[in-house]
Order: C-alpha cells, then sequence, then structure tokens
C-alpha cells in the first residue's frame, strides 16, 4: 500500500469511527449533543470538500461520469449494493440498496454518529468535486431507510 489513498474506504472509515466515535461522543457528554455535532459536522464536511477536489484533480475530468468512475472506490470489497437509475451527461441517479458502512457503524456501537461521520459528508464530497453539481437524497440506510436515493444533476 503505497498510502491511505490505496486502503478501501470502508476500513479508512472504521479506522475514523474507531478515533473521531469516542472523541465526538466524550465531546456530546462535555458540551452537549448539538454544540458537538456541529463542531465535528464542519469539520467533516471540510474535509469531504477536499477529498472532492482531489479526486477531480485525479480524474479525466468532473463530468458526472468521471465521477462515477471516481467514485467506484466507495464500493470495494462489497462496501455497498447500488441500483442505477440513469446515467447520462447531465444526470447521475442510484440507489444504494445495500450499505456496509451503516452495518459497520452499528457494529461499532455508533449507529447515532454514522450519519455525521459518512452520509453527511456526500454534498460537500461531490461540491469540491464541481461545484456545479447539484445533489438531493431524501433517504438513507444509515437513518433507517430501505436504501440511500442519491440523485446527482449538472446543468
Amino acid at each position: 500500500m503505497k498510502d491511505q489513498t490505496d486502503m478501501p474506504i470502508l476500513l479508512r472509515r472504521e479506522i475514523e469511527a474507531r478515533i473521531a466515535g469516542p472523541l465526538i461522543q466524550a465531546y456530546i457528554e462535555e458540551i452537549g449533543r448539538e454544540k458537538a455535532l456541529k463542531v465535528a459536522s464542519a469539520v467533516i464536511k471540510k474535509l469531504a470538500r477536499e477529498s472532492g477536489a482531489e479526486l477531480a484533480s485525479q480524474c479525466e475530468g468532473i463530468s458526472l461520469r468521471d465521477l462515477a468512475t471516481g467514485t467506484s472506490k466507495w464500493s470495494e470489497g462489497g462496501a455497498n449494493e447500488s441500483e442505477l437509475i440513469a446515467m447520462t451527461e447531465t444526470n447521475f441517479d442510484f440507489n444504494i440498496v445495500r450499505c456496509k458502512y451503516a452495518e459497520m457503524y452499528q457494529a461499532l456501537g455508533l449507529s447515532d454518529l454514522g450519519f455525521v461521520l459518512s452520509c453527511d459528508r456526500d454534498a460537500e464530497m461531490f461540491s469540491g468535486f464541481n461545484p456545479d453539481i447539484e445533489f438531493s437524497r431524501t433517504t438513507t440506510i444509515m437513518e433507517g431507510d430501505k436504501h440511500c436515493d442519491f440523485r446527482l444533476s449538472l446543468g
């Protein structure tokens, strides 16, 4: 392994969660849930935006197809299972129907932090990749839904 980018993302998220989770929980006890999650979320979103920009620099371009190729690492090792709904020049729509990220946070006893640690970073990552991408999601497995509905569009 050359560096952390060669590591499967699921494993990277687990390592992060084993450190960040107990820290966030301690901050929740010390300063309250709302304030602790606000600070943690801001840091995670900043890192996600930087990650998106880094991904864009590694890809051939910043189209939705480039994004789809670049984010294929999210699924390595069966980390999630998805259903493609649409892939065009202007739309990239898919559902995640199984999420081992959610399963991992649950196994670590961090289900209540999983959204902040993982899902909440998606919009910022997409924006860092290409600020013209519009992203919406109304359901997540992490929050108890049957699937995550990712809807991305350009122009």
